[in-house]
């Protein structure tokens, strides 16, 4: 009997050898310090927990103990949450992705590197008269200028009112730590090179829009649609100019175009402008929850110009109520 629990056992001091006494009711000497029984199971039941339960149960555990002593500590809950907040930094707790942001600023160094250095400037002397008469800054001598030309100053300068529209105030950067306003108006100077700077800094989703904003200048002018139906006119209008153009006008430009440093850098600038308004339109399109309605403007955003232009006239107005969040937003949710 004595052997065979000593090999049940095993893992136990053995127990000193007891005389047996059958007249004796209390059986004492098996027991006699349980004390010290306690002391060596305890180290081999607690090592069995630890390793069993896995780190995931262990952090439940904890979690589900500080909720318990919330009402006891409720300094430690808002530690907590402090903590929390400061990690998340508003954008779930995943930071944001700079792998656009250095792309786009890569592209932005390169394009600077390209005007300044190694575009076309066989005429510079040309491209400023170009410059004095395309402002209204020199009278009329008898020389007439490119209508291709002409039509594509006259665009460039709508281009920013369109982004204007498309970033106001659905492109916003989040939590407006990077003011958008500076970029637009530097654009109707200088173009795409003004407003990639704020899209490499852009930080979605927009913040929301107030009532009382949407009623105040420029918010009041750019969501009108008389100034959507103005934009698209005058687009109309200017694409037909220089689509009247004979060939002989085209061939002209296109020399232009590889000697002229303003006309070749013009012609980067709006194609570019070209290139990225359909992703701010598709912005602008899921912040007012249009998408399912105006996907179908997305191919047709493609179109230079004339695309988000009629985009603008048919999309749906800012409501008070409606949250503006940006597409970035949805796909975190």
């Amino acid at each position: 009997m004595f052997s065979t629990s000593n090999i049940i056992s095993c893992n136990f001091p053995h127990l000193p050898p007891k005389s047996l006494n059958t007249t004796s009711h209390h059986r004492t000497p098996i027991i006699s310090q349980p004390t010290n029984l306690h002391s060596f199971v305890q180290p081999y039941i607690y090592e069995t927990l630890l390793n069993s339960v896995s780190g995931k149960h262990f952090l439940q555990t904890c979690g589900s103990f500080l909720d318990g002593q919330e009402s006891k500590f409720p300094e430690v809950r808002r530690e907590a949450s402090s903590k929390s907040e400061l990690a998340d930094n508003g954008d779930g707790g995943k930071g944001k992705d700079w792998t656009t942001s250095i792309l786009l600023f890569c592209l932005w160094s390169a394009l600077l590197y390209y005007v300044f250095n190694l575009a076309p400037n066989q005429t510079p002397s040309r491209d400023m008269y170009f410059l004095l008469k395309l402002s209204f800054l020199k009278g009329d001598d008898g020389f007439k200028m490119n209508e291709v030309l002409v039509s594509l100053w006259y665009i460039m300068g709508l281009w920013p009112l369109v982004y204007s529209m498309l970033l106001l105030p659905t492109g916003r950067s989040s939590k407006r730590s990077i003011p958008v306003w500076p970029f637009l108006v530097l654009s109707f100077a200088g173009g795409v090179y003004a407003l990639l700077p704020y899209f490499v800094l852009w930080t979605p989703p927009s913040p929301p829009t107030e009532e009382h904003e949407l009623k105040k200048w420029p918010f009041n002018f750019l969501e009108s649609k008389i100034t959507a139906a103005g934009l698209l006119a005058g687009g109309l209008g200017i694409f037909g100019y220089a689509a009247l153009a004979n060939a002989d006008v085209w061939k002209e430009f296109y020399q232009y175009f590889r000697e002229s440093r303003l006309v070749h850098v013009t012609c980067l600038d709006f194609s570019l402008l070209s290139a990225f308004v359909p992703f701010w339109i598709y912005n602008d399109m899921t912040s007012r929850k249009w998408y399912d309605k105006g996907f179908w403007l997305l191919p047709l955003s493609l179109v230079p110009f004339l695309g988000p232009a009629l985009y603008l006239v048919l999309r749906p107005t800012v409501s008070a109520s409606l949250s503006l969040s940006g597409p970035a937003a949805s796909e975190q949710e």
